[in-house]
């Protein structure tokens, strides 16, 4: 059993910067793949950034390629998306989840668990 908690969400103006903390409990947080999703209203829930348990392996959505930095500190629990150049479009609620795989993992199905979610909202 995994629980994940986000945070960092907030409100910034287009072209600021935040930083998502996801913080997990449990004692095997280095034998899951970690990933960034989120869900804008109105629109259907999407990946936004992976990570593989150790960290060497991650992917990114095309549309934040260049702006989002996913990692990871395997010590410290804890998984984090540094998103630089905000856009109103990236504006969303932001969930952090957990798969019990080694690699990168793009699909929603695999992710056994979830975090409650943190918003972001970048304004114009």
């Amino acid at each position: 059993q995994v629980q994940l908690v986000e945070s960092g969400g907030g409100l910034v103006q287009a072209g600021g910067s935040l930083r998502l903390s996801c913080a997990a409990s449990g004692r095997t947080f280095s034998r899951y793949a970690m990933g960034w999703f989120r869900q804008a209203p109105g629109k259907e829930r999407e990946l936004v950034a992976t990570i593989s348990w150790s960290g060497a392996g991650t992917y990114y959505a095309d549309s934040v390629k260049g702006r989002f930095t996913i990692s990871r500190d395997n010590a410290k629990n804890t998984v984090y998306l540094q998103m630089n150049s905000l856009k109103p479009e990236d504006t969303a609620v932001y969930y952090c989840a957990a798969a019990p795989l080694p690699g990168i993992v793009a699909g929603s199905s695999a992710y056994a668990y979830w975090g409650q979610g943190t918003q972001v909202t970048v304004s114009s």
